[in-house]
């Protein structure tokens, strides 16, 4: 069932009972979602979840099963198509080459609800599609054969001519499919920029987990002929809802990096990781991908390193901020120590509450456990004290050097 959360203002696009699929064989069921101007709304779910078919019903390129879908307050079956064509805009995935057309004609295009009967272009019509393929960086493309750009050409081009509909709703599946990453990241941003400045209502089914975290007001996670979830990212995007949507078995979403970590497969022995204030992130990522299991601690629960380690399934010695760490939690990890093949000090800075932590480096080293440190000179308090380590300068030297030691 959808969950409801509080409206900040009057929806200028709302679903009520709806259903949608084909042939009265519904893919989504009883869908209840309100969606503001200005708001930008991502669609997640697996393939075939019925993202695609909710955004052709929302256009009407697709009856309803049930339902209702209301624009502004009126009921989208009563808005005749000339006119609906100058509230919503559409980009979906088909591939589209028109020949003989240049990127100012095909983005004029998208002037068709305002023009007259013969499609003639005013002076006014000619300074939307100006402004349009300005808003999308692509003026420089005007003169270009659409045919010969690019992908993410393509794409930004495609949505200037959308926006040269001055709608109030942009729907678009996939918009960043098939873009590499600069142009993924610019295509997203010209559409957040949107939403902002243009007080358009974006609603976009999209696969990457991580930029919806990041540019959406809203998603909606659809899954199982349900949306599961509809709200802020910021709460619905969490570890077990992005796990259950994706069926993920070796991966995690981590809501504080809005990211996904890859674990891995834990196939060699077990390493422990002495890191803090973010020093340890990037040992915990390249041990897990060379298959070590993961060990760590004592890390304070709003540390970078504690989420990083929590994602890729680290077994973790946490402590609240708030206060120092005490021994008895020392001398969990000190445990844990005895029963690892190695230990890596990450260089974290020996000072507030991570200054004990030298104390688990030291008694690994007495253990006469492998102790590899990427501690700079200006990171070691003491030279004295953290004796029997073996210093490695980068992480690709810290696998080199284990390889021969463990």
């Amino acid at each position: 069932m959808t969950r409801h959360i509080e409206k900040r203002g009057k929806s200028v696009l709302e679903c009520k009972g709806l259903s949608v699929g084909y042939k009265n064989a519904p893919v989504i069921r009883d869908i209840n979602i309100g969606i503001e101007r200005g708001e930008f709304v991502t669609l997640l779910g697996p393939n075939g979840a019925g993202k695609t078919t909710l955004l052709r019903t929302l256009s009407r390129h697709l009856q309803p099963v049930s339902g209702t879908i209301t624009i502004d307050g009126r009921d989208i079956r009563d808005i005749r198509q000339a006119e609906l064509a100058r509230i919503m805009a559409v980009v979906l995935t088909e591939k589209v080459s028109p020949p003989l057309f240049d990127v100012f004609q095909f983005v004029a295009l998208g002037r068709y609800p305002h023009t007259d009967f013969l499609g003639r272009l005013s002076q006014r019509d000619r300074e939307v599609v100006q402004r349009c393929l300005r808003a999308v960086h692509a003026e420089e493309l005007q003169s270009r054969e659409f045919a010969s750009l690019s992908d993410g050409e393509k794409q930004k081009v495609l949505v200037a001519r959308a926006l040269a509909q001055e709608p109030a709703i942009l729907l678009l599946d996939e918009p960043t499919a098939h873009l590499d990453l600069k142009h993924r990241m610019e295509v997203m941003t010209i559409l957040r920029h949107l939403c902002q400045s243009e007080g358009i209502a974006v609603i976009a089914s999209l696969h990457d987990v991580d930029i919806a975290s990041k540019v959406s007001d809203r998603v909606a996670l659809v899954k199982d002929g349900v949306i599961t979830h509809f709200g802020y990212p910021e709460e619905v995007l969490t570890s077990a809802n992005v796990s259950t949507l994706y069926d993920f078995d070796s991966a995690c979403f981590s809501s504080h990096l809005g990211s996904i970590e890859l674990r891995g497969d834990c196939h060699r022995g077990r390493v422990f990781v002495v890191a803090g204030m973010g020093t340890g992130a990037s040992v915990y990522r390249t041990l897990a991908k060379q298959g070590y299991a993961l060990s760590t601690g004592v890390l304070l629960s709003n540390d970078l390193d504690c989420f990083v380690a929590k994602g890729l399934g680290a077994e973790c010695i946490v402590h609240p901020p708030e206060s120092a760490i005490p021994v008895e939690t020392l001398a969990q990890a000190l445990t844990r120590i005895s029963k690892c093949q190695a230990v890596i000090d990450t260089g974290f800075y020996a000072s507030g509450a991570y200054k004990n932590n030298l104390q688990l480096i030291e008694h690994a080293a007495t253990l006469g456990k492998p102790v590899f440190s990427l501690r700079q000179q200006d990171t070691a308090p003491d030279e004295t004290r953290l004796c029997g380590l073996t210093p490695v300068n980068t992480t690709s030297q810290l696998l080199e050097v284990m390889e021969e030691r463990i």
